[in-house]
């Protein structure tokens, strides 16, 4: 009797199929959602996959599909870049730009790690999608993707209850229970328990009915006891059934029921497989064994060149394939039906063999200038560590990374620096080496093994004699030293490279920037400035605009560093101009305008500094560059901390995630927020966001970073350690005034608790470092500190009182509720209680405007000592949940929200960005315990229904 199964039945499955139903409708109506379906291999996930996306399609959503493969762990999202359509044929800019970015074209100065900015890339194209239509994102097999696919996958289901509310997105992910890694756990558990399906094996009466739907007829005796051996497994029955058929080992034994007709029967799965690939011809399996090589999907045209046949010679045998049910022809292309199938077929073959089936292919690939990720995903295969040690690379990989190398380290670092190091060590050294030991020594760098790095670019230095890779080979050896805070090492080889007699004008130039920068991290300012102006000279005689721009930045960091001009704008300005349109230009000119940005804050011209911040902002994001995006949201953070608007500085930082951060703007971010907290009373976070940016603090070497040691002395003070607070800040006042420009928020509070440890020797020694720095650049911010710390020394509430006038000017609100409460209990003190009265009241709106309640607890419990009391005036926020939780600028966008602006919409009005709003609209939805926009649609309605006004 022969039967024709119907695979990929979903007997069993109605409540999975109709939860998925009402969460399709949800979402139509803005239920965002985030789904995981999980499960052993042939359960059914794939196939309730395909049930649900053809219901998600029907129902008007766009629907990309993407999977992770075995074979390709080493490269960093590809199922995204599968889902989501990014390939090289694609005209669509934000497709293009995640392109250019994984083939490093953002990368100048290796400052930007392409996989993170390419994963911001990819987020941002989802949104985009969502504003189209009603989106969903499938991604497959996700135990086999890469952690950064994994990360993305966590990010979106994050958001996907954000999103703007007609044009939802539906992500959808599946996943076996084994392997699983960190990233995968992790995962599992950020899932909504209600969105984490498991697949059960069927159960009995579902497994009868699987077995009649596959045969036709109800199952005999034996046949049902062979079943048992399935356990419930979908793809077991299913295959079992087939092959039975195949070999005519089922028959109709009464009418309406089907049973065995022979105990040689396939037993197990893998033996129905088998006997499924033994009807095939011996040609059929050899070419699908060569397709197995590529994975479960895989291109024709790539199988065609493995294989060195035309795609017509193919053909026969692939519509065998398919007609077996071997092979499945799928919106995403021709695979294998089901991963087991392939696995079967390339564990056929002996492991040696398998790699170097997997060398042939690579090669093939590479002559035809294939995708390098396509490429080293064979390479990667050839080398099995369950197999045998494979010898040197042969010498055509070599050649191929020399061209390829730079697109694999920017694309995947791991994956280049697993081949570069075998490239570099399997032979005798060519010319060639010496590229590619760069480029190791830059995957190393950007995989952040800085110990690795120093030491491929010292054996490299030793034989180098291109000065253009000498100069490359320096800046990376150079930034791996700073990173381990070995400056001085740096240093000595920068020197030692730069007294070549036989160097041009332009490497010298570049050397020379390389020089600046190490002095600059090891405070040495003038010698820096002296390092940037003999490169200006150069690159203007050299024509070169990256070592001009570089020039002009180092200078005004000098400029700024000496107390800043008018100059200093200008030679910023002067800097950004020369970098004019170059895309390798790109991240250096982002940098500028940051730090730019930062010195108008310091020149307490915020309205400026922000409104340019927001802008370079905007600007890295569109260009991608994940790195600079996390510095500008730094760069806010700190203008915002510094200017009073808490809220917006705690808002940002889930802007940007920590890993898309380098480790000083992590630690200097994470610091603030930390400070934000403990100021608010808020000691578990607080203490949480001070660990997180001591471990940065820690990776950063000898380099000494202000917010954090803010945040520590505010953590030693609240702990009743008023000494240890100051000696805390002390240690980090030392050296010549100019190199204290990052410490310089230290002073008003090292000068306070100096005077309360009566410790005159610290007050004396940091109130010079106040003067001095006021004397160098008159800004209202250094006025006020310097009044206020000879204020404090004198004891003279006017003077206090002065600073408190200079800060306000200056827009600095906690500075001036400082200075207020100092001048408030110089005048108690006087027993002038008026005066002392209205100086108390002045600081306590400060410091409740700031919802800084430590500090205003500490106020009123200083002037009960004097009996000066006052109820607060200010709203005085302590609900930490529901309507009364949320912060002003949390209700105005609540208020959007309800009125059905999008998250681009409101950041429009509000001049902030997506993502600072997708932040607020995240917390808003947690204060108030809801799940989505359109619940929180709903309980404004309700709440004005309700509201007395009503």
């Amino acid at each position: 009797m022969t039967i024709s199964p119907v695979p990929g039945s979903l007997i069993g499955r109605d409540p999975e199929i109709a939860k998925f139903d009402r969460w399709i409708t949800g979402c139509l109506q803005g239920d965002g959602r985030a789904v995981l379906i999980d499960g052993e291999p042939g359960i059914g996930k794939s196939t309730l996959m395909r049930t649900v996306s053809i219901q998600a399609a029907e129902a008007g959503f766009t629907v990309y599909r993407g999977a992770g493969d075995e074979l390709g762990q080493a490269l960093p999202l590809l199922p995204f870049l599968d889902a989501l359509e990014v390939r090289e044929s694609t005209t669509d800019p934000r497709r293009r730009s995640v392109l250019r970015l994984l083939r490093g074209d953002f990368s100048a100065g290796g400052s930007v790690d392409a996989v993170t900015a390419a994963s911001e890339q990819l987020f941002a194209l989802v949104e985009q999608l969502c504003e189209q239509s009603p989106t969903m994102v499938v991604i497959d097999d996700l135990q086999w993707a890469d952690p950064t696919t994994v990360a993305l996958w966590g990010r979106l289901a994050k958001a996907a209850r954000q999103l703007p509310l007609p044009l939802p997105l539906f992500l959808l992910g599946l996943a076996r229970p084994t392997p699983q890694g960190d990233s995968l756990r992790a995962l599992r558990r950020a899932v909504e328990p209600g969105e984490l399906v498991r697949l059960s094996p069927l159960a009995n009466d579902d497994v009868t009915a699987l077995l009649t739907s596959l045969t036709g007829a109800r199952p005999g005796a034996q046949l049902s006891r062979l079943a048992d051996g399935a356990a419930g497994n979908p793809l077991y029955l299913t295959e079992l059934v087939g092959a039975l058929s195949r070999g005519s080992y089922l028959t109709e034994t009464e009418p309406g029921t089907v049973d065995v007709t022979s105990g040689s029967a396939p037993r197990t799965l893998t033996a129905a497989i088998a006997d499924r690939l033994g009807f095939l011809s011996e040609q059929v399996r050899s070419i699908l064994r060569a397709a197995a090589l590529l994975g479960v999907q895989f291109a024709v045209d790539d199988l065609a060149l493995v294989l060195k046949q035309s795609v017509t010679e193919l053909l026969p045998s692939l519509e065998e394939s398919l007609s077996a049910g071997v092979l499945a022809d799928t919106p995403e292309g021709l695979g294998f039906r089901h991963p087991l199938i392939r696995t079967a077929l390339y564990e056929e073959l002996p492991a040696s063999v398998r790699s170097a089936l997997h060398r042939d292919a690579g090669r093939a690939l590479a002559a035809a200038h294939a995708p390098v990720e396509r490429v080293a995903r064979q390479l990667l295969s050839a080398d099995n560590p369950n197999g045998p040690r494979l010898g040197p690379l042969e010498p055509w990989v070599q050649d191929w990374l020399t061209e390829a190398g730079p697109a694999l380290v920017a694309q995947a670092p791991q994956a280049a620096a697993d081949l570069l190091r075998r490239a570099t060590t399997s032979w005798p050294a060519r010319p060639a080496d010496d590229s590619l030991s760069t480029m190791l020594a830059n995957a190393l760098f950007r995989l952040g093994n800085p110990l690795d790095t120093v030491e491929v670019a010292v054996s490299a230095l030793d034989r180098v004699t291109d000065p253009d890779i000498l100069v490359e080979l320096h800046w990376i050896h150079a930034q791996a030293q700073l990173q381990v805070g070995d400056t001085p090492t740096a240093l000595e080889a920068l020197q030692k490279a730069l007294a070549n007699p036989n160097l041009g004008a332009l490497h010298r130039a570049r050397l020379l920037i390389s020089l600046g920068r190490a002095h600059r991290v090891a405070g040495q300012v003038k010698l820096a400035e002296k390092a940037a102006e003999q490169a200006r000279a150069l690159a203007i005689e050299s024509n070169d605009r990256w070592a001009l721009a570089w020039a002009l930045h180092l200078l005004s960091i000098a400029s700024v560093t000496g107390g800043g001009s008018a100059e200093s704008l200008a030679l910023y300005d002067n800097a950004i101009a020369a970098t004019g349109d170059d895309l390798a230009l790109v991240d250096l000119r982002l940098l500028v305008k940051i730090n730019r940005a930062i010195w108008l804050g310091d020149l307490d011209r915020y309205p400026e500094a922000l409104e340019a911040l927001r802008e370079v902002r905007d600007e890295a994001e569109r260009v991608g560059s994940a790195i600079r995006l996390a510095q500008a949201y730094t760069g806010l953070c700190e203008l915002y901390f510094e200017n009073g608007q808490w809220d917006d500085a705690l808002a940002d930082l889930d802007a940007a995630p920590d890993d898309a951060r380098d480790q000083a703007s992590a630690c200097q971010h994470r610091g603030m927020v930390a400070a934000i907290y403990l100021h608010r009373g808020d000691t578990e976070a607080g203490l949480h966001n001070l660990a997180l940016s001591e471990t940065h603090e820690e990776l950063l070497g000898l380099r000494v970073i202000a917010a954090p040691a803010l945040a520590r002395a505010l953590r030693s003070e609240q702990a009743n350690q008023p000494e240890e607070a100051l000696a805390g800040l002390l240690s980090n006042l030392t050296g010549e005034v100019e190199e204290l420009d990052e410490m310089e928020e230290l002073l008003p509070d090292a000068m306070r608790l100096a005077v309360e440890c009566h410790d005159t020797e610290a007050a004396a020694h940091v109130l010079r470092y106040a003067e001095e720095a006021a004397a160098r650049s008159a800004n209202p911010h250094r006025i006020g500190t310097a009044l206020y710390c000879r204020g404090l020394r004198d004891g003279d509430p006017q003077q206090l009182l002065q600073a408190a006038e200079q800060y306000l000017v200056a827009g600095r609100p906690l500075f001036r509720a400082n200075a207020l409460e100092a001048a408030a209990a110089r005048f108690a003190e006087l027993g002038e209680r008026a005066e002392a009265r209205t100086a108390f009241s002045r600081a306590l709106d400060g410091y409740q405007v700031l919802d800084a309640k430590w500090d205003a607890a500490r106020l009123q419990n200083r002037f009960r000592e004097y009996g000066i009391r006052r109820a607060p005036r200010v709203k005085h926020r302590q609900a930490r949940s529901g309507w009364d939780s949320l912060t002003p600028t949390e209700s105005k966008i609540a208020e959007l929200v309800v009125q059905g602006m999008s998250n681009p919409q409101i950041a429009a009005q509000l001049f902030l960005s997506p993502r600072t709003v997708s932040t607020h609209v995240s917390h808003i939805l947690s204060k108030l315990d809801l799940r989505s926009r359109i619940d929180l649609a709903r309980e404004a309605a309700l709440r004005s229904e309700n509201s007395p006004d009503a």
